[in-house]
C-alpha cells in the first residue's frame, strides 16, 4: 500500500512502511491516484486530491482538523492514537501546575540575569501545592492520570465528566461549582462543538483570585481573548501549551511573569512519541491486510 506521511515519525516502526513518501500536504498540486494510506498529526484531507485513499492514520489522539465525516462518506478508515500518550500529557500538565504555582520559571530567568541578590523577597511567596483543590474538566484517560498523580501531592479532586461515575478519584461537579472552588484547573476535554469556547469569560471569572488554569489540551477550549484580560490584569495565573494559532502565540503573554509558556509538548515523550508510531504503523498494516483497525475513530 502506497503511504503518504507528512512527517518522518519518530522510532523505528516508521521503517516498517516499505512504500512511504514524506511529503506536506501543502505540496500536493495534483491528484495522487496511487496514494492508498495517509499519516497526518491532526491536519485537514485534501480529499479530492486522493480518489484511492483507504485510511487517514492520525497520528495524536485529537483529531479535529480532520472531516471525519466527509471520510465517513467515501467509506475511509480515521484511525488516532488513544492511550500511548495519557503518562507524558499528565506529567506535562502536573509540571505547568508546579511551574506556576511555585514561580519556578520566573525565578529560573531570575537567577540566570544575575538578579539573584538576597535569599529572602516577598515577591517569591506563592501558594502551597500541597493540600490545595484540583478541579480535572474532562476525567477521561489522561485527566485519570492526572488524578491519580494528585495523590502524592495531597490535593482533594473535583472532577467533570459528560456522565456520572463511581469513582475513587475525586469528587464529580458541574463545571460552574468546580471552576468556583478549585485552586488549581486543569483542562483534558477533546475538541469538539460543544467544548469550543467552553471555557469562556463568564466561566473564567468564576475562577478564585489566584487560581492557576493550565491546558494541555486544546487552545480552543478556552476563549484566549477573555484569558489574556485575566492574565493582564494579573487575577490568575496559567500554564499553557496550546493555543488558538499554533504556533502563534498572544503577545500580550510573552512578558508576563504569571504564566508559563510551552510549545505544544504535551505527547513530547521518547517513548508516547514511538508508541504513537506504532500504533499509526499498525492502523496501517491492519488496513492493508484487509483486517479492522485497531483504534478507529468513529464518523
Amino acid at each position: 500500500m502506497k503511504v503518504l506521511s507528512t512527517r518522518a515519525y519518530p522510532g523505528p516502526a516508521f521503517a516498517e512502511l516499505e512504500d512511504v513518501e514524506v511529503r506536506a500536504l501543502a505540496e500536493l498540486e495534483t491528484p495522487r491516484p496511487d496514494v492508498e494510506g495517509l499519516v497526518v498529526a491532526n491536519e485537514p484531507v485534501p480529499l479530492g486530491l486522493l480518489p484511492a485513499l483507504r485510511i487517514v492514520a492520525n497520528y495524536g489522539v485529537g483529531y479535529d482538523r480532520i472531516d471525519v465525516a466527509a471520510c465517513a462518506q467515501r467509506a475511509l478508515v480515521v484511525t488516532n492514537t488513544p492511550g500511548v500518550l495519557d503518562d507524558a500529557t499528565a506529567d506535562l500538565a502536573f509540571a505547568l501546575l508546579l511551574a506556576t504555582r511555585r514561580h519556578v520559571v520566573q525565578g529560573d530567568r531570575f537567577v540566570r540575569a544575575g538578579r539573584w541578590g538576597s535569599s529572602w523577597a516577598d515577591g517569591w511567596l506563592a501558594e502551597k501545592v500541597a493540600g490545595s483543590t484540583l478541579g480535572i474538566v474532562g476525567l477521561g484517560r489522561i485527566g485519570s492520570a492526572v488524578a491519580r498523580r494528585a495523590r502524592g501531592f495531597d490535593l482533594r479532586v473535583l472532577y467533570t465528566r459528560r456522565r456520572r461515575v463511581e469513582t475513587e478519584l475525586g469528587e464529580q461537579r458541574e463545571l460552574d461549582d468546580l471552576l468556583a472552588e478549585a485552586d488549581l484547573v486543569t483542562l483534558h476535554v477533546p475538541l469538539t462543538p460543544e467544548t469550543r469556547g467552553l471555557i469562556d469569560a463568564r466561566r473564567l471569572a468564576l475562577l478564585r483570585d489566584g487560581a492557576c488554569l493550565v491546558n494541555t489540551a486544546r487552545g480552543e477550549i478556552v476563549d484566549e481573548e477573555a484569558l489574556v484580560r485575566e492574565l493582564v490584569s494579573g487575577r490568575i495565573r496559567a500554564g499553557l501549551d496550546v493555543f488558538v494559532d499554533e504556533p502563534s502565540v498572544p503577545g500580550e503573554l510573552l512578558g508576563l511573569e504569571n504564566v508559563v509558556l510551552t510549545p505544544h509538548l504535551g505527547s513530547a515523550t521518547r517513548q508516547a512519541r514511538e508508541a504513537m508510531t506504532r500504533l499509526v504503523v499498525d492502523n496501517l498494516l491492519a488496513v492493508e491486510r484487509g483486517d479492522p483497525p485497531l483504534t478507529p475513530v468513529a464518523g
